[in-house]
């Protein structure tokens, strides 16, 4: 189920559901202790007798963000209890502490008495043994721990004077013993009280409203390594008051994404807010401590028995890129720094990593079907880190910050790309694709090697290391030279996928199946956007990767197995992939000689647009019929692609509006000067 709007801090990471359920609470890492293990945390209302749960089909909702922040704006409305709730959730950017507003709605004449009931199934350190929860009376809190994790949980009726601190809840043992949880026990209106319990443990807090026409409810959860943490976020809050820290997240939210203030040009003003509501949710799936996690969505667990929350080094790389396109360094800088500690001795990175730096769970092999020692990479990670870095460093020359890096990961990789490679074609050697799913010699793989290579060329210039500039530039030319005489199929003018080189006889065999990866060729500069191998190329992607139904959308390749939903392959190759439509915008940008030639970019900016959610939140892969989210959401790369092809296609209008300006101004056409004005 797609995780409709994450909030978080860089620390503390909260997501709901589509239901507006609380689904996940990771803490201390974006992506690293799942302290619900996706289990649901309810919200319900209590009316004149009935109870109603939030993620029940009779409540309408609405779930947005605020305009250009990361509070949430969300609508629900019941009509048969006549109660209308606008719900407004944010993470404190400095203290790890989520806050949600509650305004109550009475939508019938005559007075009432409401109850909301916050249900918390925490698990903390991803484990149900071992916890405690418990009613703390000095604090008039409600708080869960196990080790150094803490959660406290509080709530604050608004009045004159606010009645703050929880007055009615309930503790008990879940999922054990038959025992469902302590919501059962709001369901009648009435918490039982039971002030603490251990094991498997879960707790119900309460507060009642007279509500007349509107009330404010505030509730909020603070998280910290001990008690002294929790206890010090609850009083703060108390004394400020939960209102104070909405307003200055929604501020300083509203501030980051605008920080970098360009002119838009033509760009239609719902593509700007899906730029900037992108910027956003990609900042949620980010750690403080350098990790770009793939995604946050822990019902993955159902499917693979595993998560997305790691860092892929290239799916991180990439988001760096466009976060550098958008003037957010500081973020990226983080990155850089994490794959400088995690690059191994020998010059490579290694399949994904946790948020601690630690290594992740793989599935890539030490050694091949007979036996022998092979690489567990996918090469391309390791090469668009030192290409991400450079084209951060040509936008922000901060020369003092990559000095340290040069020696332990630029000149390092550099190494490892210019000799990891295959005797018999000089091209990189064999290792994973991108996809995760062929061994082999990928095209879109090389592209990123020979990116890596050039960068690390142009760092070692920087640095005055010549003999190394040599050496890299020397693999670079080979590389592109090996390409161009193995990887391009004259016979269907394009280039193949992968090759797989026999290591004994040298003897190769092409995959030639068609696959939208192939967009790497041009960019990251291996052959230009308009070379007639890449114009072909492209165009092929575009005639048989497109889903020839009402959705569209470009599929990964053609006879897509992943969330496989048509096997009419004819006019369904696969899903459409949110990522894999932009590239083909990105070609269209990067090829693009005039004005209009920019038209086919902006329809595909709209198609994205068009298939995000309510809050703007984009998935891996549609439903190729019904257009609806599959595997999971948001998946970050998704949200990357549309900032790196927005900040693109802003860049190319920019330099095709003064290339015509000049035109008209020395030919004196006039309407040509008024079209690129």
């Amino acid at each position: 189920m797609p995780r409709d709007i994450p909030i978080a801090n860089g620390n503390l990471l909260i997501t709901f559901d589509s239901r507006y359920t609380l689904r996940d609470v990771y803490f201390p890492y974006v992506g690293l202790e799942n302290h619900t293990r996706g289990q649901a945390c309810r919200f319900g209302v209590w009316v004149d007798g009935q109870m109603s749960w939030i993620h029940e089909p009779s409540w309408q909702k609405t779930l947005k963000y605020e305009n250009e922040t990361l509070v949430t704006e969300v609508t629900a409305t019941h009509w048969g209890l006549g109660i209308q709730l606008k719900c407004h959730d944010c993470v404190d950017f400095d203290r790890d502490l989520y806050v949600r507003k509650v305004e109550i709605e009475n939508l019938l004449p005559m007075p009432r008495d409401v109850r909301l009931f916050w249900h918390h199934d925490f698990n903390l350190w991803a484990s149900s043994e071992g916890n405690t929860a418990y009613y703390a009376p000095n604090l008039q809190a409600m708080i869960h721990y196990k080790g150094k994790c803490w959660m406290l949980a509080n709530v604050c009726v608004d009045g004159d004077p606010p009645r703050q601190g929880v007055h009615h809840y309930a503790v008990g043992v879940s999922r054990a013993h038959g025992a469902e949880g302590t919501w059962r026990d709001a369901e009648d209106g009435v918490l039982e009280m039971n002030p603490i319990a251990q094991g498997a443990v879960d707790s119900t807090i309460g507060a009642h409203i007279q509500l007349d026409r509107t009330a404010t409810v505030y509730y909020w959860l603070a998280a910290a390594e001990d008690y002294a943490g929790v206890k010090l976020i609850d009083a703060l809050v108390k004394e400020r008051g939960a209102e104070f820290f909405i307003h200055r997240v929604r501020t300083y939210w509203n501030r980051w994404v605008n920080k970098d203030d360009i002119p838009y040009g033509d760009l239609p003003d719902a593509i700007v807010t899906l730029y900037k509501q992108s910027l956003l949710i990609l900042r949620t799936q980010i750690d403080n401590r350098g990790a770009i996690l793939a995604a946050n969505d822990s019902d993955y667990l159902d499917f693979n028995n595993d998560t997305y929350s790691y860092m892929w080094p290239r799916d991180g790389a990439l988001v760096a890129y466009a976060l550098d396109l958008a003037g957010q360094p500081d973020v990226t800088r983080n990155f850089y720094n994490f794959c400088k500690d995690v690059l191994l001795p020998e010059g490579y990175l290694l399949h994904k990593y946790n948020p601690d730096k630690s290594l992740g769970s793989s599935w890539h092999p030490w050694t091949d079907s007979e036996g022998n020692p092979q690489l567990p990479i996918q090469e391309d990670e390791t090469a668009l880190v030192i290409w991400a870095l450079w084209e951060h460093y040509q936008r922000y020359r901060d020369v003092e910050f990559i000095r340290p890096l040069y020696s332990p990961l630029i000149r390092t990789a550099g190494e490892f790309l210019a000799t990891y490679r295959d005797k018999h074609t000089g091209l990189p050697g064999a290792s994973y694709d991108l996809w995760e799913e062929r061994h082999g010699i990928h095209t879109f793989t090389v592209a990123a090697v020979w990116a890596g290579l050039n960068a690390a060329a142009l760092f070692a210039e920087t640095f005055g290391d010549f003999e190394r500039v040599d050496k890299f530039n020397l693999a670079r030319d080979e590389i592109k030279a090996a390409a161009a005489k193995h990887l391009w199929d004259a016979e269907r003018q394009r280039f193949v996928r992968r090759i797989t080189v026999d290591r004994h006889t040298g003897v190769i065999d092409a995959d030639v199946n068609i696959d939208s990866s192939l967009y790497g060729v041009f960019q990251f500069g291996m052959f230009a956007a308009d070379d007639p191998m890449v114009v072909s190329t492209m165009q092929q992607i575009e005639q048989r990767l497109w889903c020839r139904t009402d959705i569209g959308g470009v599929a990964r390749y053609e006879n897509d197995y992943y969330h496989q939903v048509s096997e009419d392959i004819a006019n369904v190759p696969g899903n459409p992939w949110i990522i894999c439509t932009l590239w083909l915008a990105e070609w269209y940008i990067a090829k693009a000689k005039s004005l209009p030639d920019l038209s086919r970019a902006l329809e595909i900016l709209d198609w994205v647009r068009k298939h995000t959610l309510d809050s703007g939140v984009l998935a891996e892969q549609l439903h190729p019929y019904s257009g609806g989210p599959i595997s999971v959401s948001p998946l970050t790369w998704s949200h990357a692609t549309v900032v790196m092809t927005v900040r693109e296609y802003i860049a190319k209008l920019d330099h095709l509006c003064e290339a015509a300006t000049k035109e008209a101004l020395l030919s004196g056409d006039m309407d040509l000067y008024e079209m690129a004005e």
